[in-house]
């Protein structure tokens, strides 16, 4: 059976046809053009902003005119994740999206219901001719994986809406009115290259089969870090076995957890043996540890071919260590919502290659204060190690309004449509709707979605069962939108 007959038919048709455009992160130009199509063949006006954000405008069906103007807001893009034996070009070929019992998921690569089930949903509502609603704008915004561009960039003036319903959430029957904000940190360091000396064998380390995930939903979830297992191995070696670095690898997206990494190096021939039976001992004591939560982790050590130059010893040194000291994970859990993560850090993507070395770690924080002390934590560890650090990309929280009138809406037409209350919360991830709420400072906000589970991985999967009341429940709080 194919997703396309999946109910509801608009919602899952739409989401197939995105599925067959290719739109990583920055390289959105098809679904810019496939969306802005879309809203012309509606006849709808619909404008591509400066960088790309594509809005398309639904004047209000019959006798709802007198409604406030609601933005159907969700992000174009889709983080690009396959696992290392897919073939796959993510600039070029499909997503192969399949049904797999309750759920819809993809052939080793990453699904793109994050955030395509946002952006089908907002193209079914533009082209539905039977739902009652009051004026609609949706907001399609560009690169939000990478930096939110798109949102960043947002002019005022382009939209009226006096509510935005960002479609970007990963749990049904969950009502978030708040999220964390964030900043990229950039460590440097620049290395010379070496000759290799004689009588050393060279070997290929390659962490893999982790089950990564999003940096900020599943942060709190204890998951195994691909370079942090690595640079694990490097320290041990190094310190115990004459270990020289040639160059490292890990990690490719700045907010998920890395599920592989890869590095190679040399070892003196006459410790080489020690080496391997050392590699064994540590697979089996890390294996032990992450057994609950990673039961398909692979650590290989396998010889290869001398690599050409290796990095200098006092480098290789500072990266280790920085590495090594560099925190990821769950830095502080909020007092004000338990259970829910306040400050993080995910190291999420290391390289040291022909002379440079970069290390980046996504840091979020729903307090501002906590972050800026994340940061300088940070700067200090790199500086340490005689590396430069920035901090980049950085993008505010959203503050939450729990008595906006929208809320108690959406409220009440849950309770009455599925007989219980739905959760208000706020989320660790970073949503736009901070961004977005700077340039329109009088939106009240509320995210909502399906249930997704594990976005940014090749596991990323969407719940069927949960498309359809996502749907019905949007379709339901357009009827219930309050008047002017």
């Amino acid at each position: 059976m194919s997703i396309r007959n999946l109910e509801p038919k608009a919602v899952w048709e739409n989401f197939y046809q995105l599925t067959q455009i290719p739109r990583p992160s920055k390289k959105e130009a098809q679904v810019i053009e496939f969306t802005k199509t879309f809203g012309e063949k509606l006849g709808l006006e619909t404008i591509v902003d400066k960088v790309g954000n594509v809005i398309i405008k639904k004047p209000a069906t019959k006798g709802m005119e007198n409604r406030k103007t609601v933005v159907l807001q969700a992000h174009l893009d889709m983080v690009p994740q396959k696992n290392s034996n897919i073939a796959h070009d993510f600039e070029k070929d499909p997503i192969k999206a399949y049904i797999d019992g309750d759920w819809v998921t993809a052939e080793g690569t990453t699904l793109g219901s994050d955030n395509g089930m946002g952006v089908a949903a907002a193209m079914a509502v533009l082209q539905a001719t039977d739902l009652s609603h009051g004026p609609i704008e949706v907001l399609l915004t560009m690169d939000e994986e990478t930096g939110m561009t798109g949102a960043f960039n947002l002019e005022a003036g382009l939209l009226n809406g006096d509510i935005l319903l960002n479609l970007d959430s990963e749990d049904e029957g969950e009502l978030y009115i708040g999220c964390a904000g964030g900043a990229d940190a950039n460590a440097k360091l620049h290395y010379t290259e070496v000759a290799v000396p004689s009588n050393v064998k060279a070997y290929k380390l390659s962490i893999t089969g982790l089950k990564g995930g999003h940096s900020g939903l599943d942060i709190n979830l204890g998951r195994g870090n691909a370079n942090k297992i690595l640079v694990r191995l490097l320290k041990e070696g190094a310190m115990d076995f004459g270990l020289r670095l040639a160059e490292a690898e890990g990690g490719n997206m700045r907010n998920a957890i890395p599920r592989e990494s890869f590095a190679t190096i040399t070892i003196p021939t006459v410790k080489a043996e020690a080496f391997e039976q050392k590699v064994v001992e540590l697979t089996a004591i890390i294996k032990k540890e992450l057994s609950g939560m990673e039961p398909n982790l692979s650590i290989v050590c396998e010889p290869t071919t001398l690599p050409g130059a290796l990095v200098e010893v006092a480098a290789q040194k500072s990266f280790i260590n920085a590495v090594y000291g560099c925190p990821s994970g769950v830095i502080r859990m909020s007092d004000a919502m338990p259970g829910v993560v306040e400050t993080s850090t995910n190291l999420s993507i290391i390289k040291a290659k022909d002379g440079e070395m970069a290390i980046l770690s996504l840091l979020r924080s729903s307090v501002d204060t906590a972050k800026r002390d994340l940061q300088n934590t940070m700067r200090s560890i790199f500086e340490l190690a005689g590396a430069c650090i920035s901090f980049t990309g950085e993008y505010p929280g959203w503050k939450p309004k729990p008595d906006a009138d929208i809320i108690k809406v959406m409220q009440e037409t849950y309770q009455m449509k599925y007989n219980k209350t739905p959760e208000i919360k706020v989320i660790h991830a970073g949503l736009e709707c901070g961004i977005i709420g700077a340039v329109y400072p009088n939106m009240d906000m509320v995210s909502f979605g399906p249930t997704i589970r594990y976005p940014h991985s090749p596991d990323e999967k969407v719940n069927i069962a949960t498309v359809q009341l996502f749907w019905d429940y949007l379709v339901e709080t357009l009827k219930n939108i309050p008047v002017k």
